[in-house]
């Protein structure tokens, strides 16, 4: 498979993804009965769980599954965490999260470079990163008992040098593993995981640098 060709599909279809659940976000958060309904009962709890069961699909069966499937559980993804997304747009200046976003862009272009023309073997660091992940999810579980703010964002801090690092590692990962799918899933996949990277990144730094609605 031509990796230009790969790569060319793989961000248009990050870009679309993004493009998709910032769309979604910013109409469900101007619609206030939506807003109720996502926000009420267990609703946020549905989504988060229907969210977790088209990951692990994705993750799992895209080796044996059609394009066609492929790509609709990807833009599925995109508009369920497009409803997740709306509380940024309630909580933070639309011009913030623009300004951000546009900082996310930068900085994950950049890594993802590093990612496609380093000749380090960065799949290597995999289990680190993994573990650097887990380490971070648990102190934030720890920290939503303890609201220890300085602990907040030293958590943060590590969780965008983690997110970089998963950007340059999942574009070399990218390229192992499409050796084995077809070509449109492969494009796919690889959409999938550098968008789970820009989101993630996105969040950590909009708690940085977002300025809050009064």
């Amino acid at each position: 498979m031509e990796e230009n060709k790969l790569f060319s599909k793989v961000f248009l279809w990050l870009a679309v993804g993004l493009l998709l659940s910032f769309g979604v976000g910013y109409y469900v958060s101007t619609q206030a009965n939506m807003i109720n309904n996502l926000y009420k009962g267990g609703s946020l709890i549905l989504l988060w769980i229907v969210q977790l069961v088209v990951v692990v699909v994705l993750s799992m069966k895209i080796h044996k599954m059609n394009p066609l499937t492929a790509k609709i559980l990807f833009l599925l993804y995109s508009i369920l965490t497009g409803l997740t997304l709306s509380s940024i747009f309630i909580v933070y200046k639309l011009e913030s999260i623009i300004f951000v976003f546009g900082e996310t862009a930068l900085l994950f272009g950049s890594f993802a470079a590093i990612g496609m023309f380093t000749k380090i073997d960065l799949t290597k660091f995999g289990t680190y990163l993994f573990m650097a992940l887990v380490g971070i999810v648990l102190a934030s579980l720890v920290n939503v008992f303890l609201h220890n703010s300085i602990m907040d964002l030293i958590i943060n801090c590590f969780a965008i040098i983690i997110f970089l690092g998963y950007t340059a590692y999942d574009i070399q990962r990218i390229k192992q593993i499409s050796y084995g799918l077809e070509e449109d899933n492969a494009a796919i996949f690889g959409a999938f995981e550098l968008y789970i990277d820009f989101i993630n990144l996105f969040l950590r730094l909009l708690e940085f640098f977002g300025k809050k609605n009064d």
